[in-house]
C-alpha cells in the first residue's frame, strides 16, 4: 500500500471509530416535522450552541464599549500647557486662560524655538483634587522618550464660571 493509500484509510477509519463510538457532535440540523430548525452544537466555546436542555432562542446582547471617563478642564488645560511648554503652541496661544503669575511662567518655561529635532512628548495621565469650591489642583505624567517629568497646575474658575490656569509648575527634564 501506499503511503497516500494509508492515510486515506486511517482518516476514514478514524472518523467511523468517532461515529460509531457514540459522538455527540454534530454539525446537522437537528428538526423534528412540524418544529422550527434549531442548529445543534457547533464546535468550541464561544460557538452559538446553547446548553443542553435550554429551548428558548434567547442570546446575549452586544457588548458595550466601557464609558470612557469623563474628560474635566484638567484634560484640557493639561494637553494644551504641555503643548505651549514643548514648543508646538505659541505661549501666546494661552494669554486669556491664564491668571496672575502663571503666564509669566508659562513664558519662563516655554522654549524661544518651535519643536523640531526632540522627541515629541505624550501626556500619559492627568489626575485632579478639589481643594474647595471652584479651585482644581491637577498634576500630569509627562514622558519624553524614556524620560518621566511631572506637572502641577492650579485652576481657578472665574466669576464668568469659565477655569483659568492660576500656577504651573515642572519637575524633571523639560519635555
Amino acid at each position: 500500500m501506499s503511503a497516500m493509500t494509508t492515510k486515506t484509510t486511517r482518516t476514514a477509519r478514524t472518523a467511523r471509530t468517532a461515529r460509531t463510538a457514540g459522538s455527540t457532535r454534530s454539525t446537522r440540523s437537528t428538526r423534528t416535522p412540524g418544529t422550527a430548525s434549531t442548529p445543534g452544537p457547533t464546535g468550541p466555546a464561544g460557538s452559538t450552541a446553547r446548553p443542553p436542555g435550554r429551548r428558548d432562542q434567547r442570546r446575549p446582547g452586544p457588548r458595550e464599549a466601557r464609558p470612557q471617563a469623563s474628560r474635566g478642564p484638567h484634560d484640557w488645560f493639561a494637553e494644551r500647557l504641555l503643548a505651549v511648554i514643548s514648543g508646538q503652541r505659541p505661549v501666546h496661544s494661552l494669554l486669556g486662560l491664564t491668571i496672575g503669575p502663571a503666564y509669566d511662567q508659562l513664558v519662563g518655561l516655554a522654549p524661544a524655538g518651535p519643536l523640531r529635532s526632540r522627541l515629541r512628548p505624550v501626556l500619559r495621565r492627568c489626575g485632579r483634587f478639589h481643594p474647595g469650591p471652584g479651585v482644581i489642583e491637577a498634576f500630569a505624567r509627562i514622558a519624553t522618550g524614556d524620560r518621566i517629568s511631572a506637572m502641577a497646575f492650579r485652576l481657578e474658575q472665574g466669576p464668568d464660571l469659565r477655569w483659568r490656569c492660576a500656577a504651573v509648575e515642572i519637575r524633571g527634564p523639560l519635555p
